[in-house]
């Protein structure tokens, strides 16, 4: 009791505080609310740091290990998309006075919701879509009495980062199917059994509500009318779905139409049934399964040993929050930040345009996570990080010149690279290969003792991995970190001198292959921490992208 009087007490009752004048100093101590911006900003001058250990890029480059925001990050996701089933037509009759039996008079069902795709800007992960996995369109409502028709149902707007590769697994289409069996009933000499008067479908008709299950039996239903679909169905891509999103769009795509609504009862008006005590129920949308892949994940891909700076170079280029830490593999998964070339403030930093002429207001960049020795046999975080490498338009090779031989360095990250290239050549031809030349059977024996015959499962088949061009095609340059360290000058000269002899091509490529890219290879020293020498990145980033 009397520790927590001598802390709440005085706060609360000044009367008992033993010494006042304490307490008075401890109130004046407080801020005053109204003055508290002008006095953080004077606080802010007062301690601004000077000489060479200020940051001129922002304190958040000196942060703890425990500040830092967690980036959720995906390239691919599997993705189910349902259009929309469409509402049942309505069973209606017209009630007036002096009119005893009214026509029938019951709406149409409203048709079902459909799913668009949309490539934006400002999206930079496929986390969102993956971890949903399902996406359902609205249903449309059902038809109303009156000749009211049904409301539409929702559609579904799937945004994706610019870059993304959209491809088709599987394909689940009721009205598709319907249609291909009723053009074999109709090659067929038989009679369809749907145009047979009297006959009942549960998954078609459905029956005024007073109706009792006698009058199923003796109830006279007319031909079942053939499946329909919406008129937006012809905007949709050809089966099976390919896309490549490599532009920001100013319109959505169609995926999938919603269904038509069920008819209603007017529509069966006949003169020997003048008052139909029935209606259609809705068509039953479609489903697709799809791949969405990312094909480009940044403009510049950051590639090196764990714990050589990548992101702390990261927070040096962008405001992005990386985690750092004086460990190895503090980065498991790639961060992805932006460095902003034209903020609409003023004159740009570097000023350029697109391939397609639009100005370049920005340039992504990806921390991908460190690779060790051996990382093409799957060893430290695998072979899944090494595909992050072909996904970059411009490689950026963080070298820390603190350890060991850079030039060592930087041919065993070309090493690992190079053999992971041959790995996917290796995949690529095997996926080639597994064409099977398949003959109709000839003559009227069975051929079930065939050994050669191969049977297909009736799974969902998974899809081959994306084309992507060759990382030693990719232009690349050396980013050497903490160059302001002692005993660093003399490793840095080193490895300029041999990024010189490949330029000259007086040495063999890193990666070892004959057609690998010898351009304009430079070595940035930079110091990250500090933020010295970072401001040459943006600028030799952007000419490599222009090539």
């Amino acid at each position: 009791m009397t520790r927590l009087s001598a802390i709440f007490l005085p706060f609360l009752y000044p009367c008992l505080e033993s010494n006042p004048f304490c307490f008075s100093k401890s109130l004046r101590s407080l801020p005053v609310l109204g003055n508290s911006k002008r006095r953080h900003a004077t606080e802010a001058l007062n301690h601004t740091p000077s000489g060479p250990e200020s940051v001129p890029t922002g304190v958040h480059l000196k942060s703890a290990a425990t500040d830092y925001g967690r980036t959720i990050f995906a390239d691919k996701a599997h993705l189910t998309v349902s259009a929309g089933s469409g509402g049942h037509g309505c069973i209606s009759f017209l009630r007036e006075k002096y009119i005893e039996h009214g026509p029938a008079n019951g709406g149409d069902g409203g048709t079902g919701g459909s799913i668009y795709i949309q490539a934006v800007r400002g999206e930079t992960s496929l986390h969102k879509l993956a971890r949903r996995n399902l996406l359902r369109a609205g249903r449309g409502k059902n038809g109303q009495g009156k000749g009211r028709g049904g409301q539409r149902g929702e559609d579904i707007l799937i945004q994706v980062p610019v870059g993304t590769v959209v491809r088709e697994v599987s394909r689940s289409d009721p009205v598709a199917e319907e249609e291909e069996a009723l053009l074999l009933e109709e090659g067929g000499s038989g009679p369809q059994e749907d145009s047979v008067k009297g006959t009942w479908r549960r998954d078609k008709w459905i029956l005024y509500p007073s109706a009792v299950p006698s009058d199923y039996a003796t109830a006279e239903f007319p031909a079942v009318p053939r499946s329909r679909k919406s008129n937006l169905a012809l905007a949709q891509p050809q089966a099976p779905i390919a896309l490549d999103l490599s532009e920001p769009m100013e319109k959505p795509m169609l995926l999938a139409a919603g269904a038509v609504g069920g008819l209603g009862n007017p529509h069966f008006v006949q003169r020997s049934i003048p008052r139909p005590k029935f209606a259609t129920k809705g068509e039953v949308g479609m489903s697709l399964t799809l791949e969405l892949e990312l094909k480009l994940l940044a403009d510049v891909g950051f590639v090196g040993m764990p714990n050589a700076g990548k992101s702390t170079l990261l927070r040096a280029l962008s405001r992005s929050r990386a985690r750092v830490g004086d460990w190895a593999f503090t980065t498991l998964q790639p961060n992805i930040g932006t460095m902003v070339l034209d903020n609409s403030r003023g004159r740009p930093y570097v000023q350029t345009n697109k391939a397609s002429g639009e100005p370049r207001m920005q340039v992504s960049i990806a921390d991908i996570p460190g690779l060790i020795t051996d990382a093409h046999l799957d060893k430290g975080l695998g072979l899944g990080f090494l595909r992050h490498v072909e996904r970059a338009q411009v490689l950026a090779f963080v070298i820390d010149l603190k350890s060991g031989d850079a030039i060592e360095t930087l041919k065993c990250l070309w090493r690992e690279l190079g053999e992971f290239e041959k790995i996917r050549g290796m995949e690529t031809n095997e996926q080639t290969s597994r064409i099977v030349d398949w003959k109709p059977f000839t003559g009227t024996a069975s051929s079930c003792n065939d050994e050669n015959m191969i049977i297909e499962s009736s799974g969902t088949s998974k899809l081959p991995d994306l084309p992507m061009a060759p990382i030693s095609s990719k232009p690349w340059f050396v980013v050497a970190t903490k160059a302001d360290l002692e005993g660093t000058q003399q490793n840095f000269a080193h490895l300029q001198a041999y990024v010189g002899t490949l330029v000259d091509r007086a040495v063999e490529h890193p990666s070892g292959k004959k057609n690998a890219w010898r351009g304009q290879i430079v070595a940035i020293p930079v110091s990250a921490l500090r933020g010295e020498g970072v401001e040459r990145i943006p600028e030799w980033t952007v000419s490599l992208l222009e090539d």
